[in-house]
């Protein structure tokens, strides 16, 4: 039975892998089917109103093969060890989400030309499938099957982001060039080229003259190249930067206070130490807190001598406190894990080395 999760519609596990489908689905299902309409009714003439009965089956016959191209993708990951958290449907087909990228070049390759493969497989199969049906409606969707597979493989080994050809684009600059970052920009740009081209394509096959359905559906494909192409390239620029991420470099030196100082007596000694940033010790110099500079910032300058520092402190709590030698990844994965405006950074004897503060770490990776 299906549930929601979110904005999407939960259909249960397929050999353990969540499934989920967009809302959106069931409009293009829609369309597909009254569009689709005329060509059941000239082809198999004489089904009447049954032609949109026959057209709605194989818009759930093509995300059934939609799904089965993502499951291609998801097999192959968890055979490589890569944790799959889920397959999601949408309107203009599907995707898997891997929790971590491959390790490899070689293995991105694989993973990614498993779904294209299988849809060629079952549209060979379909074709095969024609020559042995009887019956004129189930060959009639067989046949449509068989094609619609055939372009949804051929599509996607496209070598543009974010199709599955420029996924292995992309691992092969990674492995030609010993840079994964420069595969992810090459074929972040093929996908912005290619979603151009996709734009222009109905008034190219048409002469001038598409349909409204064309231009339509190609303006869609087109959005959601663009879009995939654009966030990949701005993720590859990001991840260039991870270098960057460095709690020795980012830190700010910070100066130990006792909890019942006065907020204006805290400035003080923060401004003779030459810091910005104040961490809450007990008696015996362990931290306990992290004064938010927001939080002392909003207390008038009359009241600060009589608020204590404490009061504006957040309690340290597990995850809250980094070593000094933290970098790249392992930095971002911590302050996904435990989410905060500033971050205790201590040196390998466990003493106070400074504060970081995760507009620090944002500047960082916005810096061009």
């Amino acid at each position: 039975m299906a549930t929601r999760d979110g904005r999407k519609l939960s259909l249960g596990r397929m050999a353990g892998i969540p499934v989920h489908v967009s809302p959106t689905w069931f409009i293009v299902a829609a369309v597909i089917t009254y569009w689709g309409e005329p060509l059941v009714t000239d082809y198999l003439p004489g089904l009447g109103n049954g032609a949109y009965v026959v057209a709605g089956a194989f818009a759930v016959l093509l995300y059934v093969s939609v799904l089965l191209h993502e499951f291609g993708h998801a097999l192959t990951a968890r055979a490589f060890g890569l944790p799959v958290r889920g397959i999601t449907l949408h309107f203009l087909g599907g995707y898997t989400e891997i929790e971590r990228e491959s390790p490899t070049p070689g293995r991105d390759i694989v993973v990614s030309a498993a779904g294209p493969a299988l849809s060629l497989v079952l549209g060979g199969l379909g074709l095969l499938g024609t020559q042995v049906v009887d019956d004129d409606v189930l060959r009639f969707l067989v046949w449509e099957l068989a094609l619609a597979n055939l372009v949804v493989g051929v599509f996607n080994l496209l070598p543009a982001l974010p199709l599955d050809g420029g996924h292995m684009l992309r691992a092969t600059v990674w492995r030609l060039s010993g840079d994964e970052n420069r595969g992810t920009v090459v074929a972040a740009r093929a996908g912005q080229v290619l979603a151009a081209l996709v734009l222009v394509t109905p008034f190219v096959l048409s002469g001038g003259q598409p349909t409204l359905f064309g231009m339509v559906w190609a303006g869609l494909v087109a959005a959601l190249m663009w879009t995939g192409a654009t966030q990949a390239l701005a993720v590859g620029r990001m991840r260039a930067r991870l270098p960057r991420l460095d709690t020795r470099t980012l830190a700010r030196r910070a100066a130990p206070v006792a909890p019942d100082l006065p907020v204006s007596e805290a400035l003080k000694q923060a401004d003779l130490a030459g810091v910005t940033s104040l961490v809450v010790v007990d008696s015996a110099g362990r931290p306990t807190g992290l004064v938010s500079e927001a939080a002392v910032t909003a207390i008038p300058e009359q009241r600060r001598p009589w608020v204590t520092i404490a009061q504006s402190a957040r309690s340290l709590e597990k995850g809250m406190v980094l070593a000094l030698d933290v970098t790249g990844d392992a930095l971002l994965r911590a302050i996904r894990e435990t989410p905060a405006s500033e971050y205790l950074v201590v040196d390998e004897h466990g003493r106070v080395y400074g504060v970081l503060a995760t507009a620090d770490v944002d500047a960082a990776l916005a810096a061009r």
